[in-house]
């Protein structure tokens, strides 16, 4: 008998599944047919089941394991595909690709350390999640911070939440880092 954090089909699995498949609409949209607005709407409705999946998981009592395995693999995987289209656009620098491509290169080996000492993931944090939120964020407004007038309202908050999003996320990866590093093996039995 399976329990409710078994569950598979699931209505914030469903929304988490439509967020991934905004990854590449958005890629297509933007790098191909060059259509920022469409782009940026794809990467707003992002944002928003990246929101809603959580309470409509905790508010109809659907979490689930693949849930909370996909949804930060999910955030991690927009957040890289926007970045990387940004940059092949130029209206991001590489420098910041680098920081952001490290810094989760790095997470995956504290991972690691965590896992082989306790069995389990890290807990996501409330900086952790701010991180995230900034990001997520910054990238649509850049998109749309591009060209004069009005637009640079969008590029001076896009680049207001990159790079707090860049601060946090390195600040959460040192602490997750000394989690890992801290946590005491537990016995294999």
């Amino acid at each position: 008998m399976s329990t409710s954090e078994d569950r598979i089909l699931t209505i914030p699995n469903g929304l988490t599944l439509l967020r991934a498949l905004g990854i590449p609409a958005f890629l297509w949209v933007y790098l191909s047919l060059h259509l920022a607005e469409v782009s940026f709407l794809i990467l707003v409705v992002g944002a928003l089941t990246d929101y809603f999946d959580g309470k409509v998981a905790r508010a109809l009592h659907q979490e689930s394991k693949l849930g909370a395995a996909l949804d930060p693999t999910i955030d991690r995987a927009y957040i890289a595909a926007t970045v990387i289209a940004l940059a092949i656009r130029s209206v991001i620098p590489w420098w910041m690709v680098a920081i952001l491509v490290v810094r989760d290169v790095w997470m995956l080996f504290a991972l690691a350390i965590k896992k082989s000492r306790t069995g389990k993931v890290f807990d996501v944090t409330y900086l952790g999640k701010a991180a995230t939120f900034n990001l997520l964020y910054a990238f649509p407004f850049l998109l749309l911070g591009q060209g004069g007038g009005v637009s640079e309202i969008f590029h001076v908050l896009g680049w207001s939440f990159a790079l707090w999003g860049i601060g946090l996320y390195l600040f959460t990866a040192l602490q997750y880092s000394s989690d890992a590093l801290r946590a005491p093996t537990t016995p294999k039995g």
